[in-house]
C-alpha cells in the first residue's frame, strides 16, 4: 500500500469533512491520520489527511476524481506522495551550527529531504558539504553585484528543481523580487528575545540587560525583514550565572532545533498560510522516526 497526504483549504462550510472522508472511502483508501482547523475569525477551513490506498489509485486518478468534490466547496487542494522527498537548497554564511545539524538529521533519515545544493557567500563549509556528496556553490554577494548574485542563486535553485530554500543563518537580505518569486518556499531562522535586540551582538545585548529567556523563531521569508508568518518557536532559560558565551552557545542550540522542526513541518505539508499567520498541524505518527541511528 502507498501512503498519501491530502491538503485542503477553503471557506468553512457544513459537510466538508464528511465529503472528504466519503470520497476517500469510495476510492478504497484508509485514513490513518487527520487534522483540521476552522478559523472562526477569518471563516477559513484547513485540513490535512494521511491515508493508505488499498486499490489501484495513484496521485493523478485521486486528484482528478476529487475535482468534483473540491468544486462543490471551492477548495484549493493537493495530493502528495509521502514517499517522495522534497528537494531543498540550504544557504549559509559563516555560522555553521544550523547547517551541521541539518546535515546530521538528513544523514540519519530524521529529516527526510533531498538536499540538492548548498549555497554560501563564503568558502568555510565547502569541505563538509562536498564530503557529504552535495553540490556546493560559493556565490559572493556585494552591494555592487547583488542582482547578479541573486540571479545565480535562482539559477541553482531552478536547475536543481528545488521546492524549498532554507536560510541556515544566511546573513544576506534577499530582494523583494526573490521573496515574492519564492513566496511560501523560503524558511529562515533568527534569535528572538524579550525585549528585542537588533544589530550587532544581540546575545551580548541580552546578557547586559539580564535577559532570562533566549529564544529562536523560524518563519517564512517575506519582503518585511524577519516579519514573515511564523512556523516554529522555542526558548531556553538562562540565569545570572551564565556568561555572554553561554548565551551564544545556548542560542545556537535552540536555533538548530527550531529550524529543523519548522522544516519537518513544511516538508510533511503540515503548514498552511493563513494571512499573516500559519496553521501548523501536529506530526503524523511515525513521521519523526529515523531510518537509522548514528
Amino acid at each position: 500500500m502507498k501512503t498519501y497526504a491530502l491538503t485542503v483549504t477553503c471557506r468553512s462550510e457544513r459537510g466538508i469533512v464528511a465529503a472528504i472522508a466519503n470520497y476517500l472511502a469510495d476510492a478504497m483508501c484508509n485514513i490513518t491520520d487527520s487534522a483540521q482547523f476552522d478559523d472562526k475569525e477569518t471563516g477559513n477551513f484547513f485540513m490535512r489527511v494521511s491515508f493508505e490506498t488499498e486499490g489501484e489509485a495513484d496521485l493523478t486518478s485521486l486528484s482528478e476524481g476529487f475535482a468534483k468534490t473540491a468544486q462543490t466547496f471551492g477548495m484549493d487542494y493537493d495530493f502528495h506522495d509521502e514517499a517522495v522527498k522534497m528537494k531543498v537548497v540550504i544557504m549559509v554564511s559563516r555560522f555553521g551550527h544550523c547547517l551541521n545539524d541539518l546535515l546530521y538529521r538528513w544523514r540519519i533519515g530524521a529529516l527526510p529531504i533531498d538536499i540538492v545544493a548548498v549555497i554560501s557567500n563564503h568558502m568555510d563549509y565547502q569541505k563538509v558539504v562536498v564530503n557529504n556528496d552535495i553540490p556546493f556553490h560559493c556565490i559572493k554577494v556585494t552591494p555592487e553585484n547583488k542582482p547578479d548574485a541573486e540571479a545565480r542563486i535562482m539559477a541553482v535553485v531552478e536547475e536543481a528543481g528545488a521546492d524549498l530554500i532554507v536560510l541556515a543563518r544566511y546573513m544576506q537580505i534577499l530582494s523583494d523580487d526573490m521573496c515574492q518569486k519564492m513566496s511560501g518556499r523560503i524558511i529562515n531562522i533568527h534569535h528572538s528575545f524579550l525585549p528585542s535586540f537588533k544589530g550587532a551582538n544581540p546575545y551580548k545585548q541580552a546578557y547586559q540587560r539580564g535577559v532570562k529567556l533566549i529564544g529562536a523563531t523560524s518563519h517564512y521569508v517575506t519582503a518585511d525583514l524577519d516579519e514573515g508568518p511564523i512556523i516554529e518557536q522555542d526558548i531556553v532559560r538562562v540565569t545570572h550565572a551564565q556568561s555572554p558565551n553561554d548565551y551564544v552557545s545556548l542560542g545556537r542550540d535552540v536555533e538548530s532545533q527550531v529550524l529543523a522542526r519548522a522544516i519537518h513541518a513544511h516538508i510533511h505539508r503540515r503548514v498552511f498560510l493563513n494571512g499573516n499567520k500559519t496553521v501548523v498541524f501536529p506530526a503524523s505518527p511515525g513521521s519523526y522516526a529515523s531510518e537509522r541511528m548514528g
